[in-house]
């Protein structure tokens, strides 16, 4: 059906007007209104859902986005943050009627303090370029998600990324002391402070990880770590998947603690080493990479250890990296797996979820089954250590219903975490992606709970509406099931 004339009109004039408004409170920073301009932003690394904003704004000062925060309360438009636009739930999906802030201009170290180890950051630095800011000093930034080289902090912050070595080291919030953020009235706050002795609620733990929702971040104080002094990695390679993640298990009940611990298996395996080259067994089940760091008595102390683990649990090799730069290529090639398979078919679909160690070899064996179940290949890369899973479903979008069927498999899996005692996320974020499998993993007290925590910050729901926390009238309609002791009620009770 043609759209109506009067309402594409309609849409054209509002558009003219906010961005002549807009213009007008950020005379620094920079507006975006024509198709052309807009399209780069319709959606964010999640490319199965798209849309289009009304404009973008991009300020340059903490000034201009209170002003635009304002301005869009006042007359009730929805705003939607957004960074490098690296995120992977859809987090930074615009709104179609309402703007996209976005924080490419604040892309400034702030200060860098190696004396008391902290770095102050505009949300548009890129995480990558801290660790390179501090290194002359012998410090770094120790979250490292796959897409540091391009993701910012302020998206960091947004989702609570952490990466491969965040086993030991921690999420987002175990390694930022204090942010400032804007309210969708405007006012700046400070959350946290440099020492331990901030009074009041824990509000840091509340605002990172809650997804652009209730504020919006322009400003991080950032830890910074000692360069361990020493770090080697050993990779072990195992006929079977389920033999690598019981062999994960069983490293943290020796009470190691590497300081990353990933599981790739043979898909992912394959696409890495055409991709980067880095010396992978090709012929493997499934690899296992565990770092180790800390000073040279402790560091070949725990390899013996895993090295026992590992040949208990049936490695049919281990190889420790010879030289820095072996061990550094080894890393590449797990970095570099994401866009690695999607050398492996025309679209592939990352998902996100996390479990117990424990239902490691369980839950790989139940994918296996699914992928053949939907006919859709599984490339298996992820945080083993933490049990933060990243399926890649190969597709292809051409094909009609495939697109649909890769969704359906993707929300198997997520309920497949959450029925094993697991969530529906472990650091990409919820957005617009797994909306619908929240109705299965929270109750609808506790989601009401959510409702109340986004008014108080956001009474209007102005800031990402639509995103994370779902509706009680969206679960019914999904015919979501609250889980119970593990296990998925029968269809025909408990649904909301």
């Amino acid at each position: 059906m043609a759209a109506n004339p009067e309402t594409v009109l309609s849409r054209r004039d509002k558009r003219k007007q906010y961005a002549a408004e807009l213009r007008a409170l950020t005379p620094t920073g920079q507006i975006l209104h024509s198709d052309e301009d807009l399209r780069p932003y319709e959606s964010d690394g999640l490319t199965l859902f798209k849309a289009a904003p009304l404009v973008v704004v991009l300020p340059a000062s903490v000034e201009e986005v209170q002003a635009v925060l304002k301005w869009a309360s006042e007359r009730s438009v929805p705003v939607v943050a957004r960074g490098a636009g690296t995120g992977l739930s859809g987090g930074a999906l615009p709104h179609e009627d309402g703007i996209l802030l976005g924080l490419a201009k604040f892309n400034q170290i702030l200060e860098l303090n190696p004396e008391h180890g902290y770095a102050r950051v505009q949300p548009g630095v890129r995480n990558l370029a801290i660790s390179d800011a501090a290194r002359p000093h012998g410090l770094y930034y120790a979250p490292d998600p796959s897409s540091q080289i391009a993701c910012t902090i302020g998206g960091n912050v947004a989702e609570n990324s952490g990466g491969v070595h965040c086993l030991k080291y921690g999420l987002t919030v175990h390694n930022i002391l204090a942010i400032k953020v804007v309210t969708i009235e405007g006012e700046l706050l400070t959350i946290g402070a440099p020492g331990c002795d901030d009074a009041g609620y824990d509000l840091m733990a509340l605002l990172t990880g809650s997804e652009g929702m209730l504020a919006v971040t322009v400003e991080v104080m950032v830890k910074l770590l000692p360069v361990p002094p020493l770090a080697k990695l050993v990779m072990a390679a195992f006929d079977s998947v389920e033999d690598a993640g019981d062999a994960v298990g069983r490293v943290i009940a020796e009470g190691i603690i590497p300081a990353g611990l990933e599981l790739m298996d043979n898909p992912a395996i394959r696409a890495a080493e055409d991709f980067a080259g880095c010396g992978y067994p090709v012929d493997a089940a499934a690899v296992l990479l565990c770092e180790l760091d800390g000073t040279e008595a402790e560091v070949e102390a725990q390899i013996g250890r895993v090295s026992d683990v590992f040949n208990a649990s049936n490695a049919k090799t281990l190889h420790i990296a010879n030289s820095e730069e072996e061990r550094l290529l080894l890393w590449k090639g797990r970095k570099s797996a994401f866009p690695a398979v999607g050398r492996l078919s025309p679209d592939y679909y990352c998902i996100d979820g996390t479990i117990p160690r424990r239902e490691l070899s369980k839950v790989l064996a139940r994918m296996d089954e699914l992928s053949k179940e939907f006919n859709l290949r599984i490339a298996n890369v992820f945080h083993a250590g933490d049990g933060n899973l990243h399926p890649l479903i190969l597709y292809d979008a051409s094909i009609e219903g495939e697109s649909e069927r890769t969704e359906r498999l993707g929300s198997e899996i997520l309920q497949l975490c959450v029925a094993v005692g697991g969530t529906v996320t472990g650091e990409h974020g919820v957005g617009v992606e797994k909306i619908n499998e929240m109705c299965v993993q929270f109750d609808t007290h506790t989601l009401e709970q959510f409702h109340a925590v986004k008014a108080a910050f956001d009474p209007n729901g102005l800031l990402n509406p639509g995103k994370v926390v779902p509706t009680l009238q969206r679960c019914a309609e999904f015919g979501a099931m609250h889980v119970h002791k593990g296990q998925l009620p029968h269809p025909d009770i408990e649904r909301f």
